[in-house]
């Protein structure tokens, strides 16, 4: 008889705990959620103190059966879901369905999955956590009440098949109004006035930037300005007013958390917030890494909070100590804060500061091998000393006008041996001569450069996520899932990795403004998200949550529904005739985003995706290249005359020709990294250029 039953969510981490307790415990998973409300009903008891209405998932029933069946083998049942409030809460679900009296100690968590951490959380169950579960409870109730109520609006009012949410339409709103900031943004024409300046004739060359005019912030507004001021400080004796040196500390980044992995992994890696977490997930639960099998590489990526173990940092501390020297290691561990943090969780680090990305490189996919060394490297910079640099700044007089010229040179890379994560920060140094006050300096030219101000950009995901999170809505944990969301509504596109409101979009959200507006206000959905910690923290009561929220909802609800009158959105006409009926295609959003339908319909049925036209002629026929979309989304390229012409490549279409028969070149990359150029025609030599292609040389040059 199987003496200890474990209950996790994932097969791959079952595998992995498994191993680590040995043969008198049995590991099973739930696969996430086993119970929740219904589908087909709303599931909530409003008059009832808002009593939920759980049943089991269809087509979770073998799972449940098998739970069961284990569960009665046992002496004693583990729930070892995961370490938030989801799953504290599929654990009192799984309580419930495995009949775990609520007084029992039968709840472990852990931070990482490695052989200490589980055995210390095997010895350390705890009872399940009340207060989390009905902090679970209201956010899914609250998300019922408002897509249940909300959606059937939207669905009849504007378009079927939409939803709104707390935090998806807050996100679409920020979206919307930073296009609207930018339609409404008029340009302004500034200029700027550099000097390139020598120490002496023939010596180093240094750039320094006007300041000041008569004592006064420069401000130049137009050519006339510049030329004006460029003539007289022609004219001017450049002098060294005023020198200031000190060193500057540049201080390491905190460890990850869920939101700053995501945005660096944007950022740096252009990975998608999806694509992150999976990833981090894949990690979490445990891979292969040798002969020390599956094991978890990574501690638990949905967290808040940049606290480290102690243990982690004494490992880290050694390994910084052996591998860089002593002078990159801080007399105390640093601390970093995070004052909205939940703090239920470490900062998202290395289990093991031993297994480096070299070491386990080949035991990992290309993409897995990224995001674990962005991981790696972030939390050993973390504890490592700040970078240092002498700076240098320099106030030039020439007549009426100010000049300021900085320079830095890094004095001592601290933490930059290991990690780089600031753009602004340029790699080379900025080197001024060695210069005395009342010095004259040597003219070299004006530089008089004219500038306009910009629009705010459109959001991308790392900034979608920042702003989110600086405004303290959702959590770090649902970002992905919203983003996914709001892209599958057709609420927004991406346009150049950038989110750009579609006209759908911006009809939601303005009806929502107008009769939901705490629905879309940032502060009301911050604060809801307030109160939840609350429930969490066992300091307000949830159904009172429930009620704030629901009697005003209800009342704005039956106003909306009787003023709103049906939205009729205008659809984007194209240049392009329908080939059945000649009408002009218009631009129409489903499920898999935008695509050209004929507006005779249901007359006309016909309709077509949208093609990107690459610019080139097709090799067979001479007609168009357009891009295309496979089954499985992946990118390939096509003639526009296809089925009458079965062009297609994988490789990106080039503006160049080829020299022997004319055609486009398209590039071919290697998964290893590197490229080689070869012609679209098949009947050109030049064309299989790909399949052998030759080892790079170095340059002589």
């Amino acid at each position: 008889m199987t003496k200890s039953l474990v209950i996790v969510e994932s097969p791959a981490k079952a595998k992995t705990i498994e191993k680590f307790l040995g043969k008198n415990f049995s590991v099973k998973a739930s696969m996430g959620h086993l119970r929740d409300l219904p589908k087909s009903q709303f599931g909530v008891d409003i008059e009832n103190d808002f009593m939920p209405k759980y049943i089991n998932i269809r087509g979770k029933g073998p799972i449940i059966k098998s739970l069961k069946d284990a569960a009665k083998k046992a002496d004693r049942i583990y729930l070892a879901t995961d370490p938030d409030r989801e799953g504290e809460a599929i654990a009192w679900h799984l309580a419930h369905i495995l009949n775990v009296p609520e007084h029992e100690n039968t709840r472990i968590e852990f931070n990482e999955i490695t052989k200490n951490a589980i055995q210390t959380a095997i010895k350390n169950p705890r009872v399940i956590n009340a207060h989390k579960v009905d902090a679970q409870q209201t956010r899914r109730i609250l998300d019922r009440i408002v897509g249940y109520k909300l959606s059937p609006l939207l669905w009849r009012k504007v378009r079927k098949g939409l939803s709104a949410g707390r935090v998806q339409s807050v996100a679409v709103r920020l979206i919307c109004d930073r296009e609207n900031e930018i339609n409404s943004f008029e340009s302004v024409e500034y200029w700027s006035v550099e000097a390139k300046l020598r120490d002496k004739p023939k010596g180093l060359l240094f750039i320094a930037e006007l300041a000041k005019i008569d004592g006064k912030k420069a401000v130049i507004a137009n050519e006339a300005q510049a030329t004006l001021i460029e003539n007289e400080l022609k004219k001017a004796n450049f002098s060294v007013k005023e020198i200031s040196e000190k060193k500057r500390r540049r201080y390491p980044p905190a460890p990850f958390i869920t939101s700053s992995l995501q945005q660096e992994s944007v950022r740096k890696l252009g990975f998608t917030t999806r694509k992150t977490m999976m990833l981090a997930q894949q990690m979490y639960e445990g891979l292969e890494v040798g002969s020390g099998g599956q094991v978890g590489l990574i501690t638990y990526m949905r967290t808040d909070s940049t606290r480290i173990a102690q243990s982690a940092q004494t490992e880290a501390r050694d390994f910084i100590k052996n591998n860089f020297g002593s002078t990159y290691l801080p007399e105390k561990p640093p601390v970093y804060s995070n004052k909205n943090s939940q703090d239920a969780h470490e900062a998202i680090r290395p289990t093991s500061i031993e297994l480096t990305p070299e070491k386990i490189r080949k035991y990992l996919t290309q993409d897995q091998l990224k995001l674990y060394t962005l991981i790696w490297t972030r939390f050993i910079a973390s504890q490592m000393e700040p970078a240092i640099y002498n700076t240098m700044s320099v106030l030039i007089q020439a007549g009426k006008y100010e000049l300021r010229a900085t320079g830095s040179v890094l004095d001592f890379n601290g933490f930059l041996v290991v990690y780089n994560n600031d753009k602004a920060y340029d790699d080379k140094d900025t080197i001024l001569p060695e210069l005395k006050v009342d010095q004259n300096l040597v003219l070299y030219k004006i530089l008089p450069k004219q500038h306009f101000t910009e629009p705010p950009p459109r959001y991308t995901e790392a900034s979608l996520v920042k702003m989110l999170e600086e405004q303290g809505i959702g959590r770090p944990s649902t970002y992905s899932p919203i983003i996914q969301t709001i892209l599958e509504r057709g609420y927004v596109e991406k346009i150049d990795k950038k989110f750009a409101p579609t006209e759908l979009g911006f009809v939601v959200v303005d009806l929502l403004k107008e009769y939901f507006p705490d629905i879309v206000d940032m502060k009301f959905t911050a604060n809801l998200e307030s109160r939840l910690d609350d429930i969490a923290d066992g300091e307000r009561s949830w159904i009172h949550v429930l009620n704030d929220f629901f009697k005003p909802f209800s009342l704005v609800l039956q106003h909306a529904e009787a003023e709103i009158s049906q939205v009729e959105i205008p659809n984007e006409v194209t240049d392009i005739p329908c080939e059945k009926c000649g009408k002009f295609m218009v631009i129409k959003h489903g499920r898999y985003g935008r695509f050209l339908a004929c507006p005779g319909f249901p007359e006309c049925k016909n309709a077509k995706p949208i093609q990107k036209d690459m610019g080139v002629k097709c090799p067979l026929c001479n007609g168009t290249i357009v891009e295309k979309r496979s089954k499985k989304k992946r990118k390939f390229y096509g003639c526009e005359n296809y089925p009458n012409c079965n062009f297609v490549t994988w490789d990106l279409p080039l503006n160049e020709n080829c020299e022997i028969c004319g055609s486009f070149l398209v590039r071919h990359s290697f998964n290893k990294g590197g490229f080689v150029k070869s012609c679209s025609n098949p009947s050109c030599e030049k064309h299989y250029a790909v399949t052998e292609p030759k080892k790079r040389r170095k340059s002589n040059d």
